[in-house]
């Protein structure tokens, strides 16, 4: 048999382990996590109210409850728990799906002022991360800023904006819920350095924020104009000419009374995060035109945008790994088709895949084909890799070295937990929000 570890149970890593034991039956898996529970961003990403998307967790679990893929969550790699190198020994291949996992920055002053913060951070918040940190985010904010115009900035915005209502049957833990219940922020600002055109949300996601109860959505006409493709957008590919026609039936409504306004702006480009009273008040904007050659330039006039509550959100970062090679330009790491590349040679029986190998690109759904990529290198290796002696099992030699990972009955042992947490709430399914409440509920007796 050719025992495999994947690090990391995202889609990159799920769609890995299916993809192995779906065209190799001499194949067995250990799908590795630092977390106790698995799906990566579908669990810790996808917004609460975005069930459908949510959903494809069930897809999986399919992978993760087959008979030769096991789940070991729980498990950290690297400095201080379980080296690169031991994991090489321990299995004949190991594929490294650990995602990108930082923010990129502005580079501006003032950046890190309280009451500013990457999007991933107030994500992790309301999705219950273990890591996240509830630093009260918009306690005391009346206005908000988002920095960037994708979908994480589309969610983070639509988030600002939901009532009670809407959230209260979702899976959000209940000290984020009671926080955005209490929010005072009632007006938001999501900007772009760059044109409608060149945005990067989706048109389904853009158009939702536009069915918010009790909320009007405004775009300025003039900023729209300021796009070439604006005028005449029939030769945008559909996606952008889709979004183009959403934002022009905006601009040309008469704007609603609501209890909340979203401000969609474009071509300003933030220099500056000024202070109030040692927190951040406003984000100064330069003004920015096209130069023709799909970039923008400033145009030295500026505008203060009043905020208590700034998120940037403008791409992530892959971070290094200790023991595996890394390219700081890209994120990533280097490889042939998925063959990890160590100083230009190819390193036997190491592979990555999903966004460490092609950088933050893409939807869920590309992580399937970078997946089968990375596999059919790995299966074409087979014949040499299974020719080395490795422990007939792993988990037993990790254990004898103190790692006790939380195994497929103590994930479903955090299911029923927050089923139950949900139940004494009044609500649906609420997630267990730290890691104190998740290793308890996953080391509790089995039912």
């Amino acid at each position: 048999m050719l025992h495999v570890a994947v690090v990391g149970s995202g889609p990159s890593g799920c769609y890995t382990a299916q993809s192995l034991v779906q065209q190799d039956p001499d194949v067995v898996v250990d799908v590795l996590d630092r977390l106790p529970c698995p799906y990566g961003l579908v669990r810790y990403g996808v917004a609460p109210d975005h069930e459908k998307i949510k959903s494809l967790q069930n897809n999986l679990r399919t992978v993760l409850e087959h008979e030769r893929v096991r789940f070991l969550g729980g498990v950290q790699i690297g400095p201080g728990a379980v080296p690169t190198d031991r994991l090489r020994e321990l299995y004949h291949a190991v594929v490294y799906c650990v995602g990108a996992a930082t923010d990129r920055h502005l580079g501006i002053p003032g950046e890190d002022l309280p009451g500013s913060w990457s999007a991933t951070e107030f994500v992790s918040w309301y999705s219950a991360h273990p890591d996240a940190v509830d630093d009260g985010f918009v306690h005391g904010a009346r206005s908000a800023v988002v920095i960037g115009v994708g979908n994480v900035a589309v969610d983070v915005t639509r988030i600002l904006a939901r009532g009670t209502a809407e959230l209260s049957p979702t899976d959000m833990p209940q000290g984020a819920l009671t926080a955005l219940a209490a929010s005072r922020v009632t007006d938001i600002s999501m900007v772009g350095r760059r044109g409608p055109s060149q945005a990067r949300f989706t048109t389904k996601e853009l158009r939702e924020l536009g069915t918010l109860p009790d909320t009007a959505v405004t775009v300025d006409r003039t900023e729209l104009a300021l796009d070439p493709a604006y005028a005449d957008p029939s030769s945008l590919p559909a996606p952008q000419r889709r979004n183009i026609e959403a934002l022009r039936t905006w601009a040309e409504s008469p704007t609603q009374d609501a209890g909340h306004r979203i401000r969609l702006r474009f071509f300003l480009r933030p220099v500056e995060l000024l202070a109030e009273a040692g927190h951040v008040a406003a984000v100064r904007f330069e003004r920015t035109a096209p130069d023709g050659r799909g970039g923008v330039t400033g145009t030295g006039h500026y505008e203060d945008v009043e905020a208590q509550l700034v998120l940037r959100s403008v791409g992530y970062r892959g971070v290094p790994l200790e023991g595996l090679p890394f390219d700081p330009t890209t994120g990533t790491v280097p490889h042939l088709a998925g063959r990890v590349l160590r100083e230009g040679l190819v390193a036997p029986g190491e592979y990555v895949a999903g966004w460490i190998k092609r950088g933050p690109t893409g939807v869920i759904g590309t992580n399937r084909p970078c997946a089968k990529e990375t596999v059919t290198s790995l299966l074409e290796d087979a014949a040499a890799l299974v020719r080395r002696e490795v422990p007939e099992d792993p988990l037993t030699a990790l254990r004898t070295e103190g790692v006790e990972p939380v195994e497929w009955p103590g994930w479903c042992a955090i299911e029923r937990a927050e089923a139950e947490l949900g139940a004494s709430l009044g609500r649906a399914v609420v997630k267990l929000p730290d890691w104190g409440s998740l290793l308890d509920a996953a080391h509790s007796s089995a039912p």
